[in-house]
C-alpha cells in the first residue's frame, strides 16, 4: 500500500498539465528561479570572497610558517594571543615612553633551531613615471623565494633578483603608465633600477606598490643621505621576518612564548589554526568578551529572506490560480469519478511542488554556472582572489528547499479555492460569484496604522527592532488594502477612451490576479525605495559635514620657501600646462607681523602675531560655546542648531582650515581674481572696494559697524638680524580700525580665507608679506597621469612648490548602490506586470473574442495588453513608494535622536539628520519603468485573434 495515497497521481497529473501548458510552466519556474538564482550566486559569492582562517594566513605569510616581529619595546616580556595580532604588555610590567631608550632585540636569535627566514623592510618613496613622479612604497623582499607564493604571485616578465632590478605590482603599472622593461627611478638618491615583472598580491589587487631584493633600496639611500646632507634619508619601517620552521616541526606554541619572552611577537600558522586552550596563554582572561553579537545581522537577513519568499509567492500565486481556473474542467472531473476535495488540493499542491522543483534545480545550477562565468569581475571588484569556489552543501540544499517551499505556498491558495469548487461548476466552466472579504481592508488599514504608529515610535525611541517590526507590518497592512484599491481603480475609468478602461475594469474585476502582482511590485519597490532614501539621507549629511580645504573647482600651487617671482612663474607655467586650467590665476600671499613665525618658531615669544579682533555680544559670540551653551543645546531644535551652526558667529569656532600658508588669522594677500575666481563674490563694490584699498571681510561676526580691529604685536627674534636692526628696541603692538567691505553671510564658510588684504594696505600698515602662489579654475578634476606630469614639472623649476586640490566628500558606491537598487526593483515591476499581462490574456480571451465579434481593430489587443501592464506597475510603483518612506524616515528619526544626544553633550556637535527623498531612483520607477512595462507589453502582444471553437 502507498504511504501517501493519491498523491502519486496527483503528481502525474500534474506533471502532465506542466508539459502541456508549457508558456505558464515556464513563467512560474522562471519566476521561482530567479530568486533561487540570486540567492544561490550570493551564498556562493560570500562564501568565496570572505577569507578563511587560513587564507588569511597565506595573505600575511605566504607558504612561510610565521612571522616574527620586534615591536619596538626592547627585549621585554609580552603577551599575545595564538592568532598573532593582539598583544600587550604583562600585568605589573614597568611603564614604557615613546621616547625612552630601548635596547635592541635579536629576533633570529628567537627564531626554532634549524629555521630559514626572509627579511622584509619597507619605505615610502617618490619614484618616476611615464607622465611624471608619483609617491609609492618600495618593499625590500624577496619576493622569487618560494616562501612568498601564495602572498606575491607573478603575472609577467620575472621577479628582482640583482640590485638594480625591481617588480611592480599591476596597479602600479597602470597608474604609472609603465610596463616590463622600463626604468624607474627613485628621486632622491637618484637611483635607478628596471622593472623586470609585474606581480600581484592576491589578496590586495588594488594594491600600488613596488618590489626589490633586500638592500636594493634602503642601505644605498642611507650611504647617499650620509655623504649628501641635501638628501633626505629613508623612513625605512622596521624589519619583519618570514620564518620557515624545521621541517617537519613548524613553529609552535612553545616557540612563540620563547620569543615573547625577547620583546617579540609572532603570527605563525599552525597555531593560529590550532590554537591552545586558554589555560595556556596568558592573556586569554583579558581578550574574553572582545567578539561582537550578530544578533541584528541575523534579524536583518531573515526579514529579508521573508520578504523574498512572501514576494515569490505573490508573483506565483496568480499563475498557478489561473491555471486552476484554465484546468477546472479536468479538476471536476476528478471529483465527479468520486476524488476528494483533499485530492482536488493535491492536484494543485503538487503542480506547485513540481515546478517549485523544476525551479530550484535551475536556479541553483544557473547560480553556480554565473558565479563561476563572473568570478574574475567579482574579484577586480572586490579587490581580492577567491581561494577557491567554498560550496556549503547544507546552505545550497536549504536554498533549494525554499525554491520547492515556495511553489508549494503559491499554489496553496489556489488550492483552496480549487477544493471549494463544486463539481457542477467544475463541469459546466461557469465561475460562479464571490463577493470580495469586507473584514480584509479593515484589518488591513487598522494593521497598516500599528504598523506606522511602532515605525515611528521605533524610531523615535532608538529601538531599530521596533523599526523593522512595524515597517514590515505596516507593509502586511497595505496589502490587505490592496484589493480595495484596485477596485477603486475601476471607478477611475468611466471618462478614460476604450483600452484603458476595459483595463482598469478588468483589473478590479479579477482583483484575485491583479492584487498579489501589485503587491509583489510594491514590495520590491518598497524596499529599494527605503534602502534607497536611508542611503540619500546618510549622504546629504556626510556631504555637510564635510569641510573642503579649498574652494570645489580650483587648485592651490603654493611654495614654502622665499621663492623669487620668476620661480613662481615657472611653477604656474608647469600648472596650467598640465592641469585643464581655465582663465588666468589669482595670486594669493601672506601677511605677518614681527619676525615670520614659520621661520622663527624654536624660541618661545619668539616671533610676531596678528589677528584680527572679534567683537562680543550678540551676533559676534557663538553661543554654542562657553557659559549656557550646555542650557541653550537642551531646548534647541536640531534645524535651529544648524542654523546657529552655519552662522558667521559660529562657523569656524570649533574647526577651521588653514589652506593659504598663513596661521588661523586666514588673512590673505589678493586682489579682485581672487575674489571671482576662488571666493566667488562677484560684486562690483567688492572689487572697487578691494582696488581702494579697503580690505574684504568673508565673517561678519568679526566686523562692528563696519568696521574690524587689525592687532598686530610686533615681535623681532635675535636671529632675524636683518629685521632686528631695522626695528630694535622692545616689542611693541599696534591696534588699527580698519573699514572693511563687508561679505554676505553665505561667504562665512569660505576655505582658507577670512579676510582679503589689498596689498598697498599690508604696506601702509607696516606689515610684512610674501606672494605664497596662486589659484586656479578648473574645468574638471585632473587625472593621475596630469598630477604625475604636474608633479615633475613641478620639481624641475626647483622651488618646491606644489599643486594641490580640494577634498571632495566621501561619495563610496553610494551611487552605484541607488542604481542597483532602482534596476532591481525596476527588473521586477517590469516581471510582475509581463506575468500579470500574460494572465490576464489567458484569461480574458473570452473578452478579446467579443471584442473582435463586435468589430473592434486589431490594435485594440495591443493597446489592452499595454495599458494592463501599465496599470499593475504604476499601481505598485506608486504604493511602494509610499510604503518604503516609512522604514527610512523612522530610522532616520533613531539617527536623528542619536545626534541631538551627541549635541547636547558637546554643542558644538552637528546634529544635521535630513531626509532626502531619492528622487531620481523614484522618477524612474514611478515614470519610466511603468511606461516601458507598458510600451514593451504593446509591442510584443499580437493583434491577430485567433479563431476559437464555440464553447459547449
Amino acid at each position: 500500500m502507498s504511504l501517501f495515497p493519491g498523491w502519486r497521481a496527483a503528481f502525474r497529473i500534474a506533471r502532465r498539465d506542466a508539459l502541456r501548458a508549457k508558456g505558464r510552466s515556464a513563467l512560474v519556474v522562471a519566476m521561482i528561479a530567479l530568486p533561487v538564482l540570486g540567492v544561490t550566486a550570493a551564498d556562493l559569492t560570500y562564501r568565496s570572497a570572505l577569507p578563511t582562517a587560513a587564507e588569511e594566513l597565506t595573505a600575511d605569510l605566504g607558504a612561510a610558517d610565521a612571522l616574527f616581529v620586534d615591536q619596538g619595546m626592547g627585549p621585554v616580556p609580552l603577551w599575545q594571543m595564538p592568532d598573532g595580532i593582539m598583544w600587550q604588555t604583562p600585568d605589573g610590567a614597568p611603564e614604557t615612553f615613546y621616547d625612552d631608550e630601548r635596547k635592541p632585540v635579536d629576533v633570529p636569535a628567537t627564531f626554532p633551531k634549524g629555521s630559514r627566514s626572509l627579511t622584509e623592510q619597507s619605505v615610502p618613496a617618490s619614484v618616476t613615471t611615464r607622465h611624471g613622479i608619483t609617491d609609492t612604497q618600495i618593499t625590500e623582499l624577496a619576493v622569487a623565494d618560494p616562501m612568498l607564493r601564495g602572498r606575491v604571485e607573478l603575472t609577467e616578465g620575472s621577479y628582482p633578483k640583482a640590485k638594480d632590478e625591481i617588480a611592480a605590482t599591476g596597479a602600479f603599472l597602470k597608474a604609472a603608465g609603465l610596463s616590463v622593461g622600463d626604468r624607474v627611478t627613485v628621486r632622491g638618491p637618484q637611483q635607478e633600477y628596471t622593472l623586470t615583472g609585474a606581480v600581484e598580491l592576491p589578496a590586495e589587487l588594488k594594491n600600488e606598490s613596488l618590489f626589490a631584493v633586500p638592500g636594493a633600496v634602503i642601505a644605498p639611500w642611507q650611504k647617499t643621505a650620509d655623504g649628501d646632507g641635501k638628501i633626505l634619508p629613508p623612513q625605512a619601517s622596521g624589519v619583519k621576518w618570514l620564518v620557515q620552521g624545521p621541517p617537519g616541526a613548524g613553529v609552535t606554541w612553545p616557540d612563540i612564548l620563547a620569543a615573547n619572552e625577547k620583546g617579540v611577537v609572532v603570527r605563525a600558522r599552525q597555531v593560529a589554526l590550532d590554537p591552545p586552550p586558554d589555560s595556556e596563554v596568558p592573556m586569554a582572561v583579558y581578550a574574553r568578551g572582545w567578539t561582537g553579537s550578530d544578533t541584528e545581522l541575523t534579524a536583518a537577513v531573515l526579514t529579508v529572506a521573508a520578504m523574498a519568499l512572501l514576494e515569490i509567492v505573490l508573483l506565483a500565486g496568480p499563475a498557478f490560480a489561473v491555471g486552476a481556473r484554465r484546468s477546472r474542467r479536468q479538476l471536476g472531473l476528478v471529483g465527479s469519478c468520486g476524488g476528494t476535495r483533499g485530492q482536488v488540493r493535491a492536484v494543485v499542491l503538487a503542480g506547485g511542488a513540481v515546478l517549485g522543483g523544476v525551479g530550484a534545480v535551475v536556479g541553483v545550477g544557473a547560480g553556480f554556472g554565473l558565479t563561476v562565468l563572473f568570478r574574475p569581475m567579482i574579484e577586480e571588484f572586490s579587490g581580492r582572489r577567491f581561494g577557491e569556489l567554498t560550496v556549503h552543501p547544507g546552505e545550497i540544499l536549504a536554498i533549494a528547499v525554499l525554491g520547492l517551499v515556495t511553489g508549494v505556498l503559491a499554489a496553496l491558495a489556489p488550492a483552496i479555492v480549487a477544493g471549494r469548487q463544486s463539481v457542477l461548476e467544475s463541469l459546466t466552466g461557469r465561475r460562479g460569484s464571490r463577493r470580495s472579504s469586507r473584514v480584509l481592508p479593515v484589518v488591513g488599514t487598522v494593521v497598516l496604522a500599528v504598523g506606522v504608529a511602532l515605525a515611528v515610535y521605533g524610531g523615535l525611541s532608538g529601538n531599530t527592532r521596533l523599526v523593522a517590526g512595524g515597517s514590515v507590518l505596516a507593509e502586511l497592512g497595505l496589502l490587505g488594502c490592496i484589493p480595495v484599491i484596485v477596485g477603486f481603480l475601476g471607478r477611475l475609468g468611466r471618462r478614460l477612451p476604450l483600452t484603458p478602461r476595459i483595463a482598469l475594469r478588468d483589473a478590479a474585476r479579477n482583483r484575485g490576479r491583479t492584487a498579489p502582482a501589485v503587491a509583489a511590485v510594491m514590495a520590491a519597490v518598497a524596499g529599494s525605495v527605503a534602502i534607497a532614501t536611508y542611503t540619500a539621507s546618510t549622504t546629504a549629511e556626510q556631504a555637510y559635514d564635510h569641510r573642503p580645504n579649498l574652494t570645489a573647482g580650483t587648485a592651490a600651487l603654493m611654495t614654502a620657501d622665499t621663492a623669487e617671482k620668476t620661480d613662481l612663474s615657472r611653477a604656474r607655467a608647469a600648472v596650467e600646462q598640465h592641469y585643464p586650467v581655465s582663465g588666468a590665476p589669482a595670486r594669493v600671499g601672506r601677511a605677518w607681523a614681527g619676525s615670520d613665525c614659520s621661520v622663527y618658531y624654536e624660541e618661545e615669544d619668539g616671533c610676531g602675531t596678528l589677528e584680527i579682533v572679534k567683537p562680543t555680544g550678540e551676533g559676534h559670540s557663538c553661543p554654542l560655546k562657553g557659559k549656557g551653551a550646555k542650557e541653550l543645546a537642551l531646548r534647541i531644535s536640531a534645524d535651529e542648531h544648524k542654523r546657529l551652526m552655519n552662522s558667521p558667529a559660529c562657523v569656524d569656532e570649533d574647526s577651521t582650515t588653514i589652506a593659504f600658508g598663513n596661521d588661523d588669522n586666514k588673512i590673505v594677500i589678493g586682489d579682485t581674481a581672487l575674489l571671482t575666481s576662488y571666493v566667488k563674490l562677484d560684486d562690483p563694490e567688492a572689487a572697487e572696494a578691494l582696488a581702494a584699498g579697503t580690505p574684504v571681510l568673508l565673517n561678519s561676526a568679526y566686523a562692528k559697524d563696519g568696521e574690524i580691529t587689525l592687532r598686530a604685536r610686533h615681535v623681532y627674534n635675535e636671529r632675524d638680524k636683518e629685521n632686528r636692526a631695522r626695528h630694535p628696541g622692545e616689542p611693541r603692538t599696534t591696534t588699527d580700525r580698519l573699514k572693511v567691505y563687508v561679505a554676505p553671510d553665505s561667504y562665512a564658510t569660505t576655505p582658507g580665507i577670512r579676510m582679503v588684504l589689498p596689498q598697498k594696505t599690508a604696506d601702509r600698515l607696516g606689515l610684512h608679506s610674501q606672494e605664497t602662489g596662486s589659484v586656479h579654475t578648473l574645468t574638471r578634476e585632473p587625472t593621475d597621469a596630469e598630477q604625475q606630469a604636474a608633479d615633475a614639472a613641478l620639481e624641475q623649476a626647483g622651488n618646491q612648490a606644489y599643486v594641490w586640490t580640494g577634498s571632495p566628500a566621501e561619495q563610496g558606491d553610494d551611487a552605484v548602490v541607488l542604481l542597483i537598487l532602482a534596476l532591481f526593483a525596476g527588473v521586477v515591476t517590469l516581471g510582475a506586470a509581463a506575468i500579470t499581462t500574460g494572465l490576464s490574456k489567458a484569461d480574458a480571451e473570452a473578452d478579446l473574442t467579443t471584442l473582435s465579434a463586435v468589430g473592434a481593430p486589431p490594435g485594440v489587443r495591443r493597446s489592452l495588453s499595454g495599458f494592463q501592464c501599465l496599470v499593475v506597475a504604476l499601481t505598485g510603483v506608486l504604493l511602494g513608494t509610499a510604503a518604503g518612506i516609512v522604514p527610512a524616515v523612522a530610522l532616520r528619526l533613531t539617527d536623528l535622536r542619536e545626534a541631538l544626544k551627541v549635541m547636547r553633550a558637546d554643542p558644538m556637535e552637528s546634529a544635521y539628520t535630513p531626509i532626502v527623498m531619492p528622487w531620481p531612483t523614484i522618477a524612474l520607477l514611478a515614470l519610466v519603468v511603468p511606461v516601458l512595462a507598458g510600451l514593451l507589453a504593446a509591442a510584443l502582444t499580437g493583434s491577430r485573434q485567433k479563431l476559437a471553437r464555440r464553447a459547449g
